[in-house]
């Protein structure tokens, strides 16, 4: 059972945002419209209503989507070095394909391909859009023993993995666990050269990463950040700048036991389908919408 339903991303820029999700990554737009009043109030962002959206979906036809909002840039807004949602990832088919594909794209390489050492399975890359979005483009090679993996049906697909930049990573995993049922996976330090790179500190140094699944679906990274790592700016009243917020579908939706921002509703289009959703705020403010399965 698959679980990751929608990332949704604040961008300065939404048509030119469209278009490279549309000609770099093959993403389609399949709904346009404003953000509508209520779903701004249940984001805590009551002066992004109207705002100019859209929602795209991969080229596979996956119906795991990307939403992307409309607001002004936040002043002092720096990727990777603030708590909250922090990157999304996506399968390919061919990581080095791709890497040549966006080299001369309106992203930025920010990580090379690089094989992991103790994760064979996955081989990543990693990109900053100019909204400072962080999109990680990974070629599965193989599933993990806890878990499986996604493969791409086309050469770049689908949404697998959202990115959490945690000030307390076992807080952020206990919460998850306790409110949404979302169990902790494999904990694990690593050399993450991007996050390095982020603090200039030495690549060498070790960062300690984790995974949120269900059952044998892994659709969570937790990342501790560094002590140098700050709350995210944002607008009042407005989005947080970057990955604002995480969409997930639940199974048992009567089950989650957090607080909602606002009483959960049924809501119309491709992420909800007609279904109930809410909105729930965790640590270092993450915003996690959940969706009725």
């Amino acid at each position: 059972m698959k679980l990751l339903r929608a990332a949704t991303l604040s961008v300065s820029d939404l048509d030119a945002a469209e278009a490279r999700y549309r000609d770099y990554l093959d993403y389609t737009t399949i709904e346009r419209g404003p953000l509508g009043a209520d779903l701004a109030e249940a984001f805590e962002a009551p002066k992004a209503a109207d705002a100019r959206t859209v929602v795209m979906q991969p080229a596979s036809g996956a119906e795991i989507y990307l939403r992307l909002v409309e607001q002004p840039a936040v002043e002092g807004y720096a990727p990777l070095r603030t708590y909250g949602w922090n990157a999304i990832e996506i399968c390919v088919q061919d990581v080095l394909a791709v890497h040549e594909r966006v080299k001369d794209s309106p992203f930025e390489v920010i990580g090379p391909p690089r094989e992991i050492e103790g994760l064979p399975a996955i081989y990543p890359m990693q990109v900053k859009g100019p909204d400072g979005e962080i999109v990680y483009l990974t070629q599965i090679r193989d599933d993990l023993p806890a878990y499986d993996l996604p493969r791409a049906t086309a050469p770049i697909d689908r949404l697998f993995i959202l990115v959490i930049g945690a000030s307390d990573m076992h807080a952020t995993l206990k919460w998850l666990d306790k409110t949404l049922g979302f169990e902790t996976g494999r904990v694990m330090d690593i050399e993450y050269h991007m996050l390095a790179d982020a603090y200039g500190t030495p690549r060498t140094d070790m960062h300690t990463i984790s995974t949120g699944i269900h059952e044998r679906d892994v659709f969570l990274e937790v990342d501790q950040y560094p002590d140098a790592a700050t709350p995210r700016p944002r607008q009042d009243g407005m989005m947080w700048p970057g990955a604002s917020v995480g969409s997930f579908l639940h199974p048992d939706f009567d089950t989650v036991c957090g607080d909602w921002t606002q009483e959960p509703k049924v809501r119309e289009g491709a992420i909800y389908g007609g279904k109930r959703s809410g909105v729930l705020k965790g640590p270092d403010g993450l915003l996690v919408e959940v969706v009725e399965l």
